[in-house]
């Protein structure tokens, strides 16, 4: 692996299982030896745990420029405090979510204006760019649908079949080259088919991976390109 590390973003709209092949490619990895650190938005700091817990409140309401900015706060805290730090010390970094959420929940679905928002996104990730965006994907109703079973929805997951599908959509838009010829400070994007098992979608991931971040693969031989995990 090259000195510096590298920075893996699973996104994509409710219960698409962004945790799950998050957490199993962060096993994959330090299984052959790469370091590897993995956090979640919001959270993985002091701070953005206790943001964390005001915007996923069930029962609390707050204004869409509000919940876009604490979503920023957190962001800005987490890139400083730790996503920078790893990256420089040669480290993988795999975040399970990151600004494409922002840009789908407040921009697309919440009708925030897009230039003031990736503004103050690009404030929040001083020029942070993701190595690889891997969007996993399934029709809204699915995702919701294996949200509510392993526990109760929280904030944003009630806000309505309407609300996902303008969020659902955003993604939609986000895999299409001409969408990310427009947004530079993305990177790279690929979308992931999350429907089957979670064998089937880690083995699309790991295909994405070998074609986006080869150092990765160089790096655990068989590994990625194959799907393996225990």
């Amino acid at each position: 692996m090259s000195q510096r590390g590298s920075l893996i973003v699973f996104e994509g709209a409710e219960g698409v299982g962004k945790t799950t092949q998050a957490a199993r490619l962060v096993r994959v990895l330090e299984e052959a030896g790469v370091s590897c650190l993995h956090l979640r938005e919001p959270g993985g700091t002091s701070l953005g745990e206790s943001i964390r817990a005001v915007l996923l409140e069930p029962l609390r309401t707050i204004t869409p420029a509000a919940e876009a900015l604490l979503f920023m706060a957190s962001r800005a805290q987490l890139v400083a405090e730790k996503v920078v730090p790893a990256i420089d010390a040669g480290k993988v970094v795999v975040l399970d979510r990151f600004f494409l959420s922002t840009y789908a929940y407040q921009i697309s679905a919440r009708g925030l204006p897009d230039t003031e928002v990736r503004s103050a996104n690009r404030l929040a990730i001083g020029g942070l760019v993701p190595t690889v965006t891997l969007v996993l994907q399934l029709p809204a109703n699915d995702g919701l649908a294996r949200a509510a079973k392993r526990s109760g929805h929280d904030y944003m997951e009630q806000l309505g079949d309407e609300f996902h599908a303008r969020v659902g959509a955003a993604f939609d838009q986000f895999v299409t080259p001409q969408w990310q010829s427009a947004h530079a400070e993305c990177g790279p994007i690929a979308r992931i088919d999350a429907s089957g098992t979670a064998d089937d979608v880690f083995a699309r991931v790991a295909s994405a991976i070998a074609m986006h971040a080869p150092v990765l693969s160089a790096a655990m031989p068989g590994a990625i390109e194959q799907g393996v995990a225990k």
